[in-house]
């Protein structure tokens, strides 16, 4: 495996961080709402779900970028054959290093490890819209499966001063959302989610990947 190339994964990393967040912010706002205990009327419905996109877009370039940093020299670091079951591992421990956050941890191992099983039915290494397809798959699994620890950040977020739920506590905020709600309040907006969240990793996967190939053609052509 090739030492990434530092440039490369910054830039190819802040282009897909800009580019997610100029298509998707609004549809991460309309999830957040229907997540929110006050209804989704109540807490703004579809009114201004672009306010707050430029900023969103200007600060991702550098969070994305750090991100796949960490992420490409954290893998090469951690090398080994391909064909090793620790593979998964790996890809866990490059994304838990670049965001530690669950999604993360499911969502970069299966994307990983897609890519390798379709390289390997087709004799040949993905294709960039090939690796947004399974960007796509891996982000939509990854959403719906953390969507109740997403719920209960949103109710942390959302909680009044000085509430219980306000003190940050996860798992009271998830038992409080399952005993007012049972398992439908742990799942709310999955499906927007999902939704948003397969676009999303379509988009930054897939964006990362061909923008990477096209720095590290260019680099090949450079005297």
């Amino acid at each position: 495996m090739d030492r990434p190339g530092f440039t490369t994964s910054l830039v190819a990393g802040g282009v897909a961080g800009v580019s997610v967040d100029l298509i998707l912010f609004p549809l991460d706002t309309i999830k957040t709402r229907l997540q929110s205990p006050q209804g989704f009327n109540k807490a703004g419905g579809f009114r201004g779900i672009y306010a707050g996109v430029p900023s969103a877009a200007i600060g991702s370039f550098p969070n994305a970028a750090a991100f796949f940093i960490t992420y490409e020299y954290v893998k090469w670091f951690l090398h080994s054959d391909s064909s090793s079951y620790l593979m998964p591992a790996k890809h866990m421990l490059a994304a838990s290093a670049g965001e530690v956050i669950p999604f993360s941890l499911v969502q970069f191992p299966l994307w990983e490890s897609l890519k390798a099983l379709w390289s390997w039915r087709q004799d040949h290494v993905v294709d960039s819209w090939q690796s947004a397809v399974c960007g796509a798959f891996a982000g939509g699994f990854a959403a719906a499966v953390t969507t109740p620890l997403d719920v209960a950040k949103t109710r942390i977020m959302l909680a009044k001063a000085g509430s219980s739920t306000a003190s940050g506590n996860v798992l009271s905020a998830l038992h409080g959302v399952w005993r007012t709600q049972g398992l439908s309040g742990l799942f709310a907006g999955v499906f927007p989610r999902m939704a948003a969240i397969s676009l999303g990793g379509f988009i930054f996967l897939g964006a990362y990947d061909q923008t990477r190939s096209l720095l590290l053609e260019l680099g090949k052509e450079s005297p």
